[in-house]
């Protein structure tokens, strides 16, 4: 199996969804895997903490002649509300190869914990291993800790991020939340899970529905544990893409998934995950560019505009638009820069622009309008024109 990830910004300590994509024979592997290398360095424990203080070192762990198929990594924290509905699925779930599920409770102070013990009975029964592992400490040490924690106890060859990287298509629950999101994340073409992995959307295949191999886990690194407010899932991602990771999707709607106002998602502040997006932007795309046209005159492109390194800045060639008022001004005067004169960068019609373009134009919002106008340019994605919107 190729290592491929995916994935989307995951909408909480992973309980709010469903196993998503262990159908029968889809990563049926019989011979046990050559060990891989992961991280030598473990998180550092959490203090006072003996649990934690006395975990074995990441790569003593990982990779120790896996003998199960398949583990579902779910990191828990205060998710009583979905967890059995969470694990009923795996129950349900009609993959026969062996499995496991690695639990990890990030400080739970709910019922979560009395849940699970409850339902390990249960998957025992049907032949699924059990492994739960976790702390009190008055503080949860974040997503990314958790995830990495549930990975470490875990044997598996396959890795199934029950937060949730081979992805699939999903139900949105409730059906009328993030319509714009859910149209997007199902309907990407095979060659755009690759080209708009700038966008606001985050990873194009959504972190629960993702599933890899534990040596490709490895490869990639462990998750960020910075805690509250960091976008875990698509640092990974990003992570994947460079390190030259594929992404894929299940034409299948294989998981629900479910929103809500608690989720972990809404701790990541809007102004970090730009700040990210723009600095993949440069590093895998812009870098290769020696010129480009922002197509956006408004408030957004502005925005890119100034995020930009001062040597992107300058290779910013002109800014496209449709709005006859902005184009009527000719220029965007850059009045923040220290540069005398002044950077005036002009304003466009986009048929008379010159690609590339970083579009930051939001899809699906104009009734097909910009999607026209950009297919009369006959513009190749991920070549002539990405997706920053």
């Amino acid at each position: 199996m190729s290592e491929e990830v995916g994935a989307p910004r995951s909408p909480s300590s992973a309980a709010g969804g469903q196993v998503p994509f262990l159908q029968k024979g889809l990563c049926a592997c019989d011979s046990v895997p050559a060990k891989c290398k992961c991280p030598a360095t473990l998180s550092p424990p959490v203090p006072d903490n003996p649990q934690l203080q006395s975990r074995a070192s990441l790569d003593s762990i990982i990779g120790q002649g896996c003998r199960i198929q398949v583990s579902v990594i779910l990191p828990v924290r205060n998710t009583e509300c979905w967890l059995d509905e969470c694990l009923k699925s795996i129950v349900e779930q009609d993959f026969e190869g062996t499995m496991e599920l690695s639990v990890f409770n990030d400080a739970s102070k709910d019922n979560s914990i009395n849940i699970i013990e409850k339902w390990k009975l249960k998957l025992e029964d049907v032949g699924i291993r059990v492994v739960i592992d976790g702390h009190d400490s008055p503080q949860p040490q974040g997503v990314g800790f958790a995830k990495n924690q549930a990975v470490i106890q875990s044997s598996g060859t396959y890795l199934c991020f029950l937060d949730s990287i081979i992805g699939c298509q999903v139900r949105r629950e409730p059906l009328d939340s993030t319509e714009r999101y859910t149209r997007w994340i199902n309907n990407l073409t095979p060659g755009q899970l690759l080209t708009q992995v700038f966008t606001s959307h985050g990873p194009t295949v959504i972190m629960p529905t993702w599933f890899c191999s534990r040596e490709w886990f490895c490869h990639v690194g462990k998750f960020n544990e910075g805690g509250k407010g960091v976008p875990e899932d698509l640092l990974f991602f990003y992570e994947h893409i460079r390190k030259g990771g594929g992404v894929f999707r299940v034409d299948q709607c294989l998981l629900q998934y479910r929103y809500h106002p608690q989720a972990a998602t809404h701790s990541v502040l809007e102004g970090t995950i730009w700040n990210h997006r723009v600095r993949f932007l440069e590093d895998r795309a812009l870098k290769h560019w020696t010129s480009f046209t922002i197509w956006n005159a408004g408030k957004q492109g502005r925005k890119l505009y100034r995020s930009l390194s001062p040597a992107n800045q300058k290779k910013v060639a002109a800014f496209c638009d449709v709005d006859e008022n902005k184009i009527a001004k000719g220029f965007y005067t850059y009045q923040e820069s220290k540069e005398r004169p002044k950077p005036k960068i002009p304003i466009q019609h986009f048929r008379d622009a010159t690609p590339p373009f970083v579009i930051c134009v939001k899809l699906d919002l104009t009734g097909g309008a910009f999607e026209e106008n950009l297919n009369t340019l006959d513009l190749k994605e991920g070549l002539d024109y990405h997706h920053f919107n």
